[in-house]
C-alpha cells in the first residue's frame, strides 16, 4: 500500500506538470496599468490549445472525502487545463495528485500537492492528474481549457496488482 506525501505547491517541485497560478511568485511580470490603479501580473502561465480556442468555465466540486483512494487519473492531451478557485473558494486549500508518464500514469511518479489559498494551478498538456480534491465541502473554480473537452480527454483505471494508493491530509 502506498500512501502519498502531501507537499507544498512551489513552481520548482510543480514545474514538470505544469504552472503555479500565484501573484507572489518570483518571476512573476508585474506592471502597473490603468493609471496606476490596477496591477497587471502578466502571462501567469501560458494556455496551450491544439487545433482548438480557450474557453472559461466554472466547475463546482464536492468533496470525495478523505482518506481518499486514488484509482483513477485522467489527462487532456491537446490542451492545458487551468483551475483557479473563485470568490470564497480562494481563501481555502484544496488537493491536486499528478504522475509522470507517455501512455499511462507511473504509479511510481505520483506526488500530491496542497495548492494554498490564493494560488491556481495549470496542468500542462497530457499531464496525468486526479479530478481537483477539495478538502471538506465544496468550492467554485473558474477552468480554462479547451473548447472541444470531448476530444481532449484520456482516463486511466489503475489496475488491482498496482495495490491501493492512499490520500489523507
Amino acid at each position: 500500500m502506498k500512501r502519498l506525501t502531501i507537499e507544498p505547491l512551489e513552481q520548482g517541485a510543480f514545474a514538470p506538470f505544469g504552472d503555479v497560478i500565484d501573484t507572489r511568485r518570483r518571476d512573476a511580470q508585474c506592471v502597473a496599468i490603468n493609471d496606476g490603479f490596477t496591477q497587471r501580473h502578466h502571462a501567469l502561465s501560458p494556455v496551450q490549445t491544439e487545433g482548438n480556442d480557450p474557453i472559461l468555465s466554472v466547475f463546482e466540486t464536492r468533496s470525495f472525502g478523505l482518506p481518499l483512494q486514488i484509482r483513477m487519473l485522467e489527462r487532456h492531451p491537446r490542451g492545458s487545463q487551468a483551475f483557479i478557485p473563485m470568490g470564497d473558494s480562494g481563501t481555502r486549500d484544496f488537493l491536486i495528485v499528478v504522475a509522470e508518464g507517455d501512455g499511462a500514469p507511473d504509479p511510481e511518479t505520483i506526488r500530491a500537492f496542497r495548492v494554498s489559498a490564493g494560488q491556481g494551478v495549470n496542468f500542462h498538456a497530457g499531464v496525468w492528474h486526479h479530478p481537483n480534491i477539495v478538502i471538506e465541502g465544496s468550492q467554485t473554480f473558474l477552468v480554462v481549457d479547451r473548447s472541444d473537452p470531448a476530444s481532449n480527454l484520456e482516463e486511466f483505471t489503475f489496475s488491482d496488482e498496482v495495490g491501493p494508493i492512499w490520500l489523507d491530509v
